[in-house]
């Protein structure tokens, strides 16, 4: 399934989620903070860190302890979060989870449940969703037959674990694998094209929906009013609705290949055009350090100007000094530039291209963007698309 998923389009990218939904560990303290404590994990050698509220644990929680714990809530690698962990333990599934030692809810579902032919097992309670409602009898009995299986999976590895006794932090039991899969622009476009088999679907649906919030009903509406409403993604529309806005705040979210993200800086939006679908955000630089690649010494009142275009495989920023002089000039090479209401988002792709105060022209990182392919982070036609993008930069500049 995975790698169906990141099959979908060339700016799609996976990653392994060592901490899935339901998995169990074997953890110990390391730092207690004001609501809770990071608590040390481990997945085949390698440290995760998780977070495990106060008000999930009974009495004090001190630096050392150690505890048994499952992934309540996991964290995608993108943000700056860990996943949330608790001492109760459940078996997750669709329709259905387990939970034991619960005495659960008796609703009508919960009595319809009772003519199901498989029973959980001993010391677990079934929770079912809202979906199971309208589910026949039998997919419920199928969807508890695998939340069964899972907590019978969980149960048994528990007991094993509590019979070592090792107290080394460690995963216990994965009832269900994980993946993050991370769409950008080129792959929501194709996933367009997948629903507009089935069903009328407007440009950039599912760019649109990812915008904001509110904006899944706005799109449900246009698409039951307009059908599918032309072939270009209305970029005016929906900023004029959600943003950017002049005048605004806008973030450069600077995904990495690996699946980490971070802010570049934020910074006013002094324009925006429609025409072009671009954005114009500035930003005062402080003093210290130098521009990455430029080797030129970062000043205060230094201004930033980046220019981002909505589907743009790059972006360029040009530093100025606070007299306007030139200070050079940083092409990133991304995979296609979402303008989000908040953010600026894509996923670098290593190699760029810089323009020095004295006019010469560089390509840089290329060895970087050599390294994320050998690690799996990039496949080879993205690597290639950057490559050729790189090249078209370094030669217009």
């Amino acid at each position: 399934m995975r790698e169906r998923l990141r099959a979908v389009g060339r700016d799609a990218f996976a990653w392994s989620n060592p901490a899935p939904p339901g998995a169990v560990f074997r953890g110990v303290v390391a730092e207690t903070l004001g609501s809770g404590a990071v608590v040390d994990l481990a997945v085949d050698g390698d440290a995760i860190e998780g977070f495990l509220p106060y008000d999930r644990v009974d009495g004090y929680v001190e630096t050392g302890d150690d505890y048994r714990l499952q992934v309540a809530t996991p964290a995608p690698p993108w943000r700056d979060a860990r996943p949330s962990l608790a001492t109760d333990l459940q078996a997750p599934g669709g329709l259905v989870e387990l939970r034991r030692g619960d005495g659960g809810r008796r609703d009508e579902t919960a009595r319809m449940a009772e003519l199901l032919p498989v029973d959980p097992p001993e010391g677990w309670t079934p929770r079912w969703s809202p979906a199971a409602g309208d589910a026949s009898l039998d997919a419920m009995a199928a969807g508890l037959e695998r939340a069964s299986d899972r907590a019978e999976t969980i149960e048994s590895a528990v007991a094993a674990a509590d019979g070592d006794g090792d107290g080394e932090p460690g995963r216990i039991a994965a009832p269900q694998a994980g993946a993050w899969v991370w769409f950008g622009r080129e792959s929501r476009f194709e996933l367009d094209d997948v629903r507009r088999r089935v069903a009328a679907t407007m440009p950039g649906h599912h760019r649109t929906k990812a915008a904001d919030d509110d904006a899944s009903a706005a799109v449900d509406l246009v698409e039951a009013v307009c059908g599918d409403s032309g072939d270009e993604f209305p970029f005016a529309a929906v900023a004029d609705q959600f943003g950017p806005r002049e005048g605004g705040t806008l973030a450069i979210g600077h995904g990495k290949p690996d699946g980490r993200g971070i802010v570049l800086g934020r910074g006013e939006v002094v324009e925006r055009d429609d025409d072009d679908r671009s954005v114009t955000v500035e930003r005062e630089m402080t003093a210290g350090g130098t521009y990455d690649a430029l080797g030129v010494e970062r000043r205060a009142g230094d201004v930033a100007r980046t220019t981002l275009v909505e589907g743009r495989w790059w972006y360029p920023t040009v530093y100025r000094g606070d007299d306007g002089t030139r200070r050079g000039t940083y092409v990133n090479v991304c995979t296609p530039v979402e303008l989000f209401p908040d953010a600026a988002r894509y996923v670098d792709l290593h190699v760029d291209v810089v323009k020095a105060p004295d006019g010469e022209v560089r390509r840089v990182d290329d060895d970087e963007l050599e390294a994320a392919v050998a690690a799996g982070h990039v496949a080879e036609p993205l690597a290639d698309r950057a490559r050729e993008v790189a090249a078209s930069i370094e030669k217009a500049l």
